[in-house]
């Protein structure tokens, strides 16, 4: 059995300037990020409500997402977002550097 590639979340980068990173991602149902480390600290702010896998070096988690609701992670954080739902899962990230 052949395991298709997932599409990838579309970022659009909002804002960049010397203090942050403010960028849009929108998740089609199935699309993932790709591995990746984040290289400053970060702010999360949902715009919908869903949930996201996350891959990690851990093991794979499952989180909820609740629009408004903003959570916050520190650098060096690695991992794949994966959105395993059937909808559209969008988020504004702010990467202070």
């Amino acid at each position: 059995m052949t395991h298709l590639p997932r599409p990838y979340a579309v970022p659009t980068v909002q804002i960049s300037n010397n203090r942050v990173i403010v960028t849009e991602w929108r998740f089609a149902p199935g699309a993932e990020t790709g591995w990746h480390v984040h290289e400053h600290d970060y702010v999360v702010v949902p715009q919908t409500y869903g949930v996201l896998q996350l891959e990690t070096l851990e093991g794979t988690k499952t989180v909820p997402l609740v629009a408004g609701q903003s959570y916050a992670r520190s650098v060096g954080v690695q991992h794949n977002v994966i959105n395993p739902t059937d909808h559209e899962v969008v988020f504004i990230e702010i990467e202070v550097r």
